[in-house]
């Protein structure tokens, strides 16, 4: 049995060392030069946090009321109906983690690996290959334990995150300023509101995470109060910090080398302070890298979990460790999977598609299921309810759509044939097990 061992503080750092990884510091350049402008890149800084905050609402109110293992799984499920709709919902949700989760891992643990360059000889690709794969490992021994340990070890990550972004912004403050905000293309009349949205896909990016508490819901003490609060003071902790270190590196940089710089806080800060504080900020990156690795791998293990203990995925992912309580060979199945992509994928092919894959499946299903839910149940038994609604939920359910249909062609049709071809998996092995819609009168008389 799970514990309710995370207090406001853990869950707040969890969900702020997973947001924090190496995103923001490999996709500072492409924002850059896909808004081709400083204050291009500021704006969809800012409109990543407002974008998350939004979508934090939906959040919120769902991990309120259903502080569960697995998050979007467990909201799914019940808020569609736990034995009709919601078990397909679920279903897909899953069928998506199953994929997009080891994408995600391994898409960190690489950029890990490219970031490493800048302090060591220049890696051949299996050099690289071979430290992405070495990080994952080291990351499944630091959450083989139970999860009131790993909270202090999150504290203690987070500590961490705070300090390197600290000394990234005071670098901003102490440097005179090199140049103007600056612009690097045909933009210079204004802000190219057309590209925002591509912009927006790794800016968003650099953002998700801040709803890894869902995913613990049913480690958490008070989920009722710590849920809502530790997301929303996560992404404008985070948010902040953000816009802070953008303010910093155009301050320092100018706009040209913003965009073409593949080490741009490591171009900074010796620019500031000279190579040795880039080679210790460098390391101090690949920490803050780490610490969100490790949550972010803390989260997904809960999901097939969760949905394994319904009897919705593999029996095997139920399983817990006989004396740490905790999902040992969730953790060492998604591990292993990690490390198989890190091991034959390029960075661009294990990000491409993250956003996209999780558009349809998670965030739009789950901002739809809050209205289902809302209406089943009643706003008045909602332990904690947004405000305005339902103005955030079609804000929500808008917004990423714009987002969807921003991305390239190749993307937008991985984010559609993935749901389609896991809908088709779960009739094939509904039928097979007389699950709805196949059930048997008898079996949906009892159900309802």
């Amino acid at each position: 049995m799970l514990r309710r061992e995370l207090s406001f503080l853990q869950a707040t750092a969890i969900n702020m060392i997973d947001m924090v990884g190496i995103g923001p510091f490999v996709t500072t350049a492409l924002v850059a030069s896909t808004m081709g402008s400083s204050e291009g890149a500021l704006l969809a800084w800012l409109c990543g946090m407002v974008i998350a905050l939004i979508d934090a609402s939906v959040w919120s109110e769902l991990g309120a009321a259903m502080p569960k293992a697995g998050g979007s799984y467990a909201f799914l499920r019940e808020a569609y109906g736990a034995s009709t709709l919601g078990r397909l919902m679920s279903f897909l949700f899953v069928w998506q983690t199953t994929f997009q989760a080891p994408l995600v891992i391994a898409s960190g643990a690489l950029g890990f690996a490219t970031y490493a360059a800048f302090v060591t000889a220049p890696l051949s690709p299996l050099e690289s290959r071979a430290i992405a794969v070495g990080v994952i490992l080291l990351l499944m021994v630091l959450l083989y334990r139970r999860v009131k340990a790993i909270g202090a070890i999150s504290v203690v990550l987070w500590t961490c995150v705070i300090a390197t972004m600290g000394w990234i912004i005071l670098s901003g403050i102490m440097s005179p300023t090199v140049a103007p905000l600056q612009t690097t293309s045909a933009i210079a009349d204004g802000i190219a509101w057309n590209m925002l949205g591509a912009a927006l896909l790794p800016t968003v990016y650099s953002y998700l995470g801040y709803y890894n508490v869902c995913h613990l819901g049913a480690e958490v003490r008070n989920p009722e109060r710590v849920i809502p609060r530790s997301m929303y003071v996560s992404i404008i902790g985070i948010g902040v910090m953000y816009l802070s270190m953008q303010w910093a590196i155009t301050h320092v940089l100018d706009a040209e080398t913003i965009a073409r710089s593949p080490f741009v806080v490591s171009e900074m800060l010796s620019h500031v302070w000279g190579y040795n504080a880039g080679y210790i900020g460098t390391i101090l990156i690949l920490i803050v890298a780490i610490a969100s690795l490790f949550s972010v791998m803390l989260g997904y293990t809960r999901i097939p979990y969760a949905a394994a203990q319904d009897g919705l995925f593999f029996r095997v992912f139920a399983k817990e460790h006989p004396t740490g309580n905790f999902p040992h060979v969730s953790l060492l199945i998604l591990g292993s999977v990690s490390m198989v992509f890190a091991a034959t994928l390029t960075l661009g092919d294990s990000i491409k598609a993250i956003i996209t894959m999780r558009v349809f499946t998670q965030f739009i299903a789950q901002a739809a299921g809050l209205m289902v839910l809302r209406r089943r149940v009643g706003a008045a038994n909602m332990p904690w309810r947004m405000w305005l609604y339902p103005l955030p939920v079609i804000a929500t359910i808008a917004i990423w759509l714009w987002l969807f249909a921003s991305a390239d062609s190749t993307r937008q049709l991985v984010g559609v044939v993935a749901p389609v071809v896991g809908a088709l998996v779960y009739l094939v092995l509904a039928r097979r097990d007389g699950q709805w819609p196949f059930q048997s009168k008898e079996y949906s008389h009892d159900a309802h």
